[in-house]
């Protein structure tokens, strides 16, 4: 399409959940800057670290730009001709289940509703999933045991009048960091708002809290019935909202109460007066919002957590209601799309049931297709064991990167590389999945794309393109729908753009609903082009004209509450205030759950390993390791550590380590914290094979996953920890990428004028040909040196012209150079030889300033310049961002800034 190249065009960010609106503008040179919407809902202008990087991840630097059969440029034709004629034999030889559809969250909705209609209502099985189901199958299977239907209750709104606000297994502050930022902003307008952190971890989100619960892994559950039971002993019901709305109580209660406050201690690993403390304040504030993430979902008891959660709600009648309610917040910009349209593998289209034959009857008469799946299809574990097993024999992935994300990657990895036939439809060439695919489909980038999202707040809001799709770069709808005709079925998918899916995505959403379903959108069921290109952000339901705001007299259903919330352009609504449900009975479920723990750990892996997200990078940085400004904060995988575990097993900080459970191990830097919980290791989720040796953690978890939603377990996995016995560690600035890195340990970042890399190896080398190999060995220059043979100290840095093309240091222990001034000296001009001496020597000279490691990436600011405004009389966080900036724009680092002022405080005070 042709792009304007002077606008500014209003999108969403494609990251988390929370759905920023972003403005993006190109200039007549064609550079493009990023900055929150201020009149989007969601975020008022705010972006968080990732979101104001975003036109550092738009360059074409490893696009997949053109088709390719096993690695051999070609044609769209050919390739979607092999695609669509490869996957009708195989369901004609071997049925419609020897195939399947993995796809993803990166989708919009169009692109998720196309794949879907193709593969559960034309070749009739229901073999798609996604890799949301890693994130927020949990819920979905919570919310339709209690509410009947999978329906996210509250708004955004709510967090701001909220007197309570409960965070389980949520770091807010670095995985939805504008929702961090909105409930931080309420906190300092009402001081007397209270927030409590229920994390093993104490994260960066528990610098506003006022409790911290550093429960035991999965000890949610245990938490949350005990709090069922202490409300129903201190009397602090609603028994008038329990008797007229809701079915079960008796059951959840008997079954609450089957630890005493001291068992569920146990269960925990709580004090009994920290649950006291908790669970007086929950009984005692009625406006009570429970914020709940992947700490939740990602368990073997994920569904149970969730509605232990709101169990503790419907007991109190806190749902729906300003300021009260359970609140799962999605880890991806499209969870919610994706399971408005179905993408999961036991849903159906428009919220509706694939086990209801009344609703595949409906689905299958709307779409006018041969057939509709009759039973769930595989989930995601599920589906790449059959791949393993040869029972599906054509896959196709699309928008992710399942053998970095999935739970027991290396056999995930195994299973791609043994299928028949895998195609993968993706942005970059080089991925760890797309290298094993026989056919590679370019898709269309963020800021190509054009189409539709929902966040957490069931707010649908457009994704825009404002650049030109690169070389021969498809939308992902397209590519699904050429394939369909390919297929024979030309007809239903003869959508002509993105407007006409959403239009029979929202009619098909109002198909013989009559308030039957919660998901209704039917107010833009004729939506034409140009009212689709000037869509604002709407939150659903969005009503017909005509609909009837309830269903007909003796049915129950839950709708908003008041009649004004039928119209699209009212900016806010919540579920369930009428206190009427989903369920046959509209009444709402408590769900009968005895408390249990499930801790995993054993003599021979004596550790609890947690998986999760750091601040600045995103899923496995296919669009954050793009980005310099976001590498430099956390540059290389790490695993958080606590002291005491960290003494028992000989581990000093900056060691590189070994973790290690069942399933394989992986080489990390130790960080020595104790804001991590003792008995338990972080790890997080991003490296992988492009950006380090050996960390892609998830080939060490296990593939355990909830019985109900079949989602894995990716935060209680047994584990051990030891170090990693290195003759020599090192440090290097590359100008250019290294072709190869032959070390045991090593993990390369972006850095702003080019690669940082840091390197840990068994044993010692020819160091002069091992610093040739990083810095090219025929490319051109001089080489300064410096050798200390009996400290085992080496350094290189290599000059073409006044240009520094590389440095290289070496020693028997972590290297004590400063990362961030090396990493400037890669764009500075080294004309004066005498200063080049100050590059072997690896520290600044004295007109040179070391900032520090990265703190604040939204401005570059570092540790050091914070320390040393500190000592020129900043003691506060306001004061630091007054002088340098550093937390003003998305706040994600306030807690550190906190942190180091309050160590200088410390430090003066000695």
């Amino acid at each position: 399409m042709k792009i304007d190249a002077a606008r500014e065009v209003r999108t969403t960010c494609p990251y988390c959940g929370v759905g920023c609106g972003v403005l993006a503008k190109v200039a007549a040179n064609g550079e493009v800057t990023v900055r929150g919407d201020p009149d989007h809902p969601a975020n008022f202008g705010r972006l968080c670290s990732k979101g104001s990087a975003l036109a550092e991840t738009i360059d074409l630097d490893g696009r997949l730009l053109h088709p390719e059969i096993h690695g051999r440029r070609t044609d769209w034709d050919e390739a979607l001709d092999l695609v669509a004629s490869t996957f009708s034999r195989t369901i004609a030889e071997h049925g419609p289940d020897a195939v399947a559809f993995y796809v993803s969250g990166q989708l919009l909705t169009e692109d998720y509703y196309v794949a879907n209609k193709l593969m559960k209502g034309f070749i009739g099985s229901a073999n798609i999933d996604t890799n949301s189901r890693l994130c927020m199958a949990s819920s979905v299977a919570g919310h339709r045991r209690a509410f009947g239907s999978d329906t996210v209750p509250g708004c955004y709104d709510d967090l701001e009048l909220a007197d309570l606000i409960v965070l389980v297994g949520s770091n807010l502050a670095w995985c939805h960091p504008v929702l961090y930022q909105r409930i931080a902003a309420a906190r300092e307008k009402r001081p007397d708002m209270k927030v409590v952190l229920v994390d093993p971890r104490r994260t960066m989100t528990s610098d506003i809290a006022d409790m911290h619960l550093a429960i035991a892994p999965d000890g949610d559950v245990a938490l949350f019935t005990g709090l069922l039971a202490y409300l129903g002993q201190h009397n602090a019901l609603d028994r008038t909202y329990i008797t007229a709305h809701t079915t079960g109580f008796g059951q959840a209660l008997f079954a609450a109460s089957a630890l005493d406050l001291a068992g569920i201690a146990a269960a925990t690993g709580l004090g009994e007066d920290e649950l006291v403390s908790f669970y007086s304040l929950f009984a005692a504030t009625a406006k009570t919002v429970t914020v709940y993430s992947q700490g939740v979902n990602q368990s073997s008891s994920g569904t149970d957590k969730v509605n232990a959660i709101i169990n503790c709600h419907l007991a109190t009648g806190r749902v729906g209601k300003p300021g009260a309610g359970p609140f799962s917040v999605t880890g991806q910009p499209n969870a919610m799309g994706g399971r408005e349209v179905g993408g999961l593998a036991n849903m159906l289209a428009a919220h509706m049931e694939i086990e209801n034959p009344e609703h595949r009857d409906r689905v299958q008469r709307f779409w006018s297709a041969p057939t509709v799946a009759e039973k769930p299809g595989l989930k995601a574990v599920e589906m790449f064991r059959a791949v393993a097993d040869g029972r599906i024999k054509a896959l196709w992935i699309m928008a992710t990167n399942p053998v970095d994300s999935m739970p027991d990657a290396d056999a995930v990895e195994a299973a791609i590389k043994a299928c028949p036939f895998v195609v993968v439809s993706d942005v970059l060439a080089k991925t760890d999945t797309v290298r094993h695919a026989h056919v590679r489909l370019p898709a269309a980038a963020w800021g190509e794309k054009d189409g539709s999202v929902t966040n957490s707040e069931r707010r649908i809001s457009r994704q825009r393109a404002f650049l030109a799709t690169p070389g021969e770069a498809r939308a992902d709808w397209w590519i699904i729908a050429e394939v369909a005709k390919r297929m024979g079925f030309a007809e239903a998918f003869s959508h002509a753009s993105p407007a006409d899916i959403f239009a029979e995505h929202a009619a098909l959403s109002a198909f013989e609903n009559d308030g039957a379903r919660d998901f209704d959108i039917g107010a833009y069921g004729g939506v034409d082009a140009e009212t689709y290109d000037a869509l604002a952000p709407f939150q659903w339901p969005a009503l017909s004209p005509g609909t009837p705001l309830w269903p007909a007299e003796g049915e129950m259903a839950g709708r908003p509450e008041g009649g004004a919330w039928r119209r699209p352009e009212v900016k806010s609504s919540r579920f369930f205030a009428n206190g009427s449900f989903y369920t046959p009975d509209g009444r709402a479920k408590f769900i009968a759950i005895r408390p249990t723990a499930q801790t995993r750990a054993s003599p021979e892996y004596p550790l609890v390993l947690n998986t999760g997200r750091v601040r600045d990078h995103w899923h496995t940085m296919t669009r954050t390791g793009k980005s310099p400004r976001l590498s430099q904060h956390l540059a290389e995988p790490f695993a958080e550590i606590h002291p005491a575990d960290a003494q028992h097993f000989g581990i000093g900080d900056a060691d590189i380590v070994r973790v290690s459970t069942e399933h394989g191990e992986v080489l990390v830097r130790a960080l020595v914290t104790a804001r991590q919980r003792r008995g338990s290791v972080f790890v997080p989720m991003h490296w992988t094979d492009q950006f380090s040796a050996r960390a892609r953690i998830d080939a060490l978890v296990a593939p355990v996953t909830d019985a109900i939603s079949g989602q894995p377990a990716s935060k209680n996995v047994a584990a051990r920890v030891e170090r990693f016995a290195a003759a020599a560690f090192g440090f290097a600035v590359l100008a250019e990428r290294p072709a190869s890195i032959d070390a045991d340990y090593w993990s390369l970042a972006r850095c702003a004028a080019g690669w940082r890399l840091e390197l840990a190896l068994e044993a010692d080398r020819d160091w002069p040909d091992f610093a040739a190999s990083l810095f090219g060995a025929d490319a051109p220059g001089e080489t300064l040196a410096y050798h200390d043979v009996a400290g085992g100290h080496y350094r290189f840095a290599r000059f073409a012209g006044s240009r520094l093309t590389g440095a290289l240091y070496l020693a028997p222990s972590p290297v004590a150079v400063s990362r961030g001034w090396a990493v400037e000296q890669l764009s500075a001009d080294h004309a004066d030889r005498r200063g080049r001496l100050a590059i072997v020597a690896g520290r600044p000279g004295g007109n040179s300033v070391d900032r520090g490691a990265v703190v604040c990436s939204c401005f570059g600011v570092g540790a050091n310049q914070i320390a040393e405004a500190v000592r020129g009389g900043c003691v506060s966080v306001e004061a630091i961002g007054a002088t340098l900036h550093a937390g003003t724009n998305c706040g994600s680092c306030r807690a550190e800034i906190r942190t180091i002022i309050e160590a200088r405080r410390l430090h003066a005070a000695e």
